[in-house]
Protein backbone atom coordinates (compact mmCIF):
# COMPACT_ATOMS: atom_id res chain seq x y z
CA UNK A 1 0.00 0.00 0.00
CA UNK A 2 1.12 3.56 -0.69
CA UNK A 3 1.90 5.92 2.41
CA UNK A 4 -0.79 8.35 3.13
CA UNK A 5 -3.20 6.33 1.09
CA UNK A 6 -6.81 5.57 2.83
CA UNK A 7 -7.73 2.22 3.25
CA UNK A 8 -10.27 -0.04 2.35
CA UNK A 9 -12.03 0.25 5.50
CA UNK A 10 -11.81 4.19 5.56
CA UNK A 11 -12.96 4.11 1.98
CA UNK A 12 -16.07 1.58 2.50
CA UNK A 13 -16.77 3.95 5.70
CA UNK A 14 -16.78 7.36 3.53
CA UNK A 15 -18.76 5.78 1.05
CA UNK A 16 -21.78 4.67 3.84
CA UNK A 17 -21.87 8.38 5.28
CA UNK A 18 -22.12 10.23 1.52
CA UNK A 19 -25.18 7.45 1.13
CA UNK A 20 -26.70 8.65 4.79
CA UNK A 21 -25.68 11.89 3.72
CA UNK A 22 -28.19 11.46 0.55
CA UNK A 23 -30.77 9.75 2.27
CA UNK A 24 -31.60 12.81 4.85
CA UNK A 25 -31.08 15.38 2.60
CA UNK A 26 -33.88 13.67 0.05
CA UNK A 27 -36.06 13.34 3.32
CA UNK A 28 -35.39 17.11 4.46
CA UNK A 29 -36.27 18.23 0.76
CA UNK A 30 -38.93 16.07 0.99
CA UNK A 31 -40.06 17.21 4.09
CA UNK A 32 -39.64 20.87 3.09
CA UNK A 33 -41.90 20.29 -0.23
CA UNK A 34 -44.66 18.64 1.62
CA UNK A 35 -45.05 21.60 4.01
CA UNK A 36 -44.90 23.98 1.42
CA UNK A 37 -41.75 25.66 1.82
CA UNK A 38 -41.33 28.12 -0.70
CA UNK A 39 -38.28 27.73 -3.16
CA UNK A 40 -38.77 23.59 -3.37
CA UNK A 41 -39.61 22.49 -6.77
CA UNK A 42 -40.97 19.00 -7.27
CA UNK A 43 -37.66 18.51 -9.91
CA UNK A 44 -35.32 18.88 -6.99
CA UNK A 45 -37.34 16.38 -4.49
CA UNK A 46 -37.13 13.75 -7.19
CA UNK A 47 -33.83 13.97 -8.22
CA UNK A 48 -32.48 14.03 -4.75
CA UNK A 49 -34.71 11.00 -4.59
CA UNK A 50 -33.56 9.46 -7.31
CA UNK A 51 -29.74 9.86 -5.93
CA UNK A 52 -30.28 8.37 -3.16
CA UNK A 53 -31.99 5.41 -4.59
CA UNK A 54 -29.27 4.95 -7.13
CA UNK A 55 -26.87 5.54 -4.15
CA UNK A 56 -28.03 2.91 -1.64
CA UNK A 57 -28.56 0.19 -4.96
CA UNK A 58 -24.88 0.95 -5.73
CA UNK A 59 -24.13 0.50 -2.07
CA UNK A 60 -26.37 -2.60 -1.93
CA UNK A 61 -24.34 -4.20 -5.27
CA UNK A 62 -20.76 -3.77 -3.49
CA UNK A 63 -22.39 -5.53 -0.22
CA UNK A 64 -23.16 -8.36 -1.96
CA UNK A 65 -19.76 -8.95 -4.00
CA UNK A 66 -18.26 -8.12 -0.37
CA UNK A 67 -20.29 -11.27 0.92
CA UNK A 68 -19.59 -13.69 -2.25
CA UNK A 69 -15.93 -13.05 -2.07
CA UNK A 70 -15.79 -14.01 1.46
CA UNK A 71 -18.44 -16.69 1.09
CA UNK A 72 -16.07 -17.58 -1.97
CA UNK A 73 -12.42 -17.02 0.04
CA UNK A 74 -13.74 -19.53 2.51
CA UNK A 75 -14.56 -22.53 0.55
CA UNK A 76 -11.34 -22.68 -1.24
CA UNK A 77 -9.34 -25.24 0.15
CA UNK A 78 -6.54 -25.11 2.20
Amino acid sequence: PEAGAPSFSEMFGQALGKVSENQQAASKLATAFEMGTSGVDLTDVMIAAQKSSVSMQAMTQVRNKLVQAYQDIMQMPV
